[in-house]
């Protein structure tokens, strides 16, 4: 289920628009998902992943950063990651094409509440257990979301930890595995053919043997 849905200037953070799903229809108080949710604003520039999932217990969020603009989402951790981000996919191409040369001059927060209308449209048919099917099978050209960086957002506040910098750890442990992998396969190579050189010169000396002493 999606739960809350923002939009905000990536530059200085200002929320432009946002949906949350009522806590009498979902059960839960999102208050401290909205916190969360608004401190993260804070925290990402031009630097950070484009896309990021970020895990906050049984919930996870998911983001999608394009044109200066990131396009947040609190989806239960059980729905589909793929599913996700072809729902921000939806919001961003609509978003950009009514406001998209607005944003810039933008000047207090939620500037574009009455986007909720069109978010909550769209939240409704992602919702539906028939739409969803075919939504899975229609976005099969979304980007493999595999290699969508996660991480947790606990940790990433509490550590006042940037985005970016997480990004560039994956990225250096990502390079570090290739080249153990690398270096792996050289030691595997270089033991076969020190076994095939032993056999050989054991098969060499075993020749010279037999014919110099038995003949």
């Amino acid at each position: 289920m999606v739960l809350l849905t923002m939009i905000f200037r990536v530059a200085d953070g200002m929320p432009l628009a946002a949906s949350m799903q009522e806590d009498g229809q979902s059960g839960r108080d999102l208050q401290q998902y909205q916190t969360q949710a608004k401190q993260l604003c804070r925290k990402l520039n031009e630097q950070s992943p484009s896309r990021c999932s970020l895990e906050a217990g049984e919930m996870t969020f998911h983001y999608a950063i394009e044109k200066g603009v990131c396009y947040l989402v609190l989806c239960e951790a059980g729905f589909p990651k793929k599913l996700s981000f072809a729902y921000l996919e939806d919001i961003e191409t609509e978003f950009n094409e009514q406001y998209g040369k607005k944003v810039p001059k933008a000047s207090r927060p939620y500037s574009f509440i009455e986007f909720d209308t069109y978010i909550q449209k769209t939240k409704k048919s992602y919702i539906d257990s028939r739409a969803r099917r075919n939504l899975g099978n229609i976005n099969t050209e979304l980007q493999d979301v595999q290699r969508i960086m996660v991480a947790n957002i606990e940790e990433v506040l509490q550590r006042g930890e940037a985005l970016s910098a997480l990004d560039s750890k994956a990225s250096n442990l990502s390079s570090l595995s290739k080249k153990y992998r690398s270096d792996a396969k050289y030691l595997n190579t270089r033991s076969t053919y020190a076994k095939v050189a032993a056999g050989a010169f054991f098969f060499i000396a075993l020749i010279v043997y037999v014919r110099f002493w038995w003949f």
